[in-house]
């Protein structure tokens, strides 16, 4: 309604106007109806500017008596780059790398330019983003159906996908730094994160398994495990079976704040992993709540996180400054699927400059 009676005044005080004024077809001839007869082809200056707004130059322009102007240090490309306050190379990216064990590649149709790769192209990937200065990578897996099950027993076999890739990528570029998601919805048949039993997620349960998975990759070489199931206390538990182990180096993301998001559809895609029932509320945080993600990075900091994660990334922007605010960790965001995907689509349909949009995002 208000934005209706906005463009009723405006269109009354249009209305207006145009009952005090005439204009001529050329618009040559200007002439208010109470003013002298019109100067063909002269439009009076009428309008002044009160005294003492503005001063002089010496050479007699316009001057507004202000000594800050931030326009300053925009004036050229070169000083805009000077005093840049946020700066992005590809070693502050995280790469994701769609895999499953199939000799051909396929294409994800709702992440138009991603793909699922055979392991070779994987690796022929990730040697090509090397040149560019990505630095590190994050693996997820399509896994067939036929190995899935409740408990998602093969998230820790040592011949499985993700170690067989862990080792294919550190042995070609052993200066990477690979990250392994750890969580269960890729090897269930539930299509959940954790172990279902009688319509319920188990908590305790899924984090054994978990464990066995963070150990299952540490032991492949993974630099960086990143729990995303949102159980809780598994980041502490895999701190501890790793450093029990020995692997007292192989540090820990931990999907601190993960939302119940709409926006994950095409990822699920990219993996096959929608849940078998239901959503996955009861475990992931409710989208209306910022504060909450206060308590989770407190018990992820004090668990033995290394980094914290805000995912999805843009909608949630509020709450990576709340994590900023509130630790000294490192605090990430995930570009997710969802996001992605919409810059793509409308970057396809004119909308968007996609080589100007794509790197304005993560700023």
């Amino acid at each position: 309604h208000s934005s209706t009676k906005m463009l009723g005044l405006f269109t009354a005080a249009s209305s207006s106007f145009a009952g005090e004024a005439r204009f001529s077809a050329r618009g040559a001839a200007w002439s208010p109806r109470s003013a002298s007869p019109s100067l063909t082809g002269v439009i009076p200056d009428i309008a002044t500017v009160p005294e003492g707004v503005l001063s002089r130059t010496t050479s007699g322009r316009p001057l507004v008596d202000q000594r800050p102007r931030p326009r300053r240090n925009r004036k050229s490309a070169a000083v805009r780059r000077m005093v840049r306050e946020t700066s992005l190379t590809p070693a502050n990216f995280v790469y994701p790398l769609f895999i499953h064990d199939v000799a051909e590649n396929a294409e994800i149709a709702s992440m138009p330019g991603c793909e699922r790769h055979s392991l070779p192209s994987m690796l022929a990937e990730a040697q090509d983003a090397w040149q560019y200065g990505v630095r590190s990578f994050i693996l997820f897996p399509k896994v067939e159906d036929e190995l899935k099950s409740n408990r998602g027993e093969e998230s820790y076999n040592p011949e499985g996908i993700v170690p067989r890739a862990v080792r294919m990528i550190k042995e070609a570029l052993p200066e990477s730094i690979v990250f392994t998601d750890i969580a269960l919805d890729p090897y269930s048949s539930m299509g959940h994160d954790g172990i279902v039993e009688d319509g319920k997620i188990l908590n305790d349960d899924t984090i054994e398994q978990l464990c066995k998975q963070a150990l299952c990759h540490a032991r492949a070489g993974s630099d960086c495990v990143a729990p995303s199931d949102m159980m809780d206390g598994r980041v502490g538990a895999i701190r501890d079976a790793l450093d029990a182990e020995g692997f007292t180096d192989v540090s820990i993301l931990a999907y601190t704040a993960k939302y119940a998001s709409a926006y994950y559809g095409p990822f699920r895609d990219a993996l096959d992993s929608h849940p078998g029932f239901g959503d996955k509320k009861t475990y992931q945080q409710d989208p209306a709540n910022g504060r909450e993600a206060y308590i989770e990075a407190e018990l992820d900091e004090a668990e033995g996180a290394d980094i914290l994660l805000v995912k999805p990334g843009l909608p949630y922007l509020d709450v990576v400054h709340r994590l900023r605010q509130s630790t000294s960790l490192p605090v990430a965001a995930y570009h997710v699927s969802g996001e992605y995907s919409m810059l793509k689509a409308a970057a396809e349909r004119g909308w968007l400059p996609e080589r100007k949009g794509a790197p304005e995002t993560p700023l």
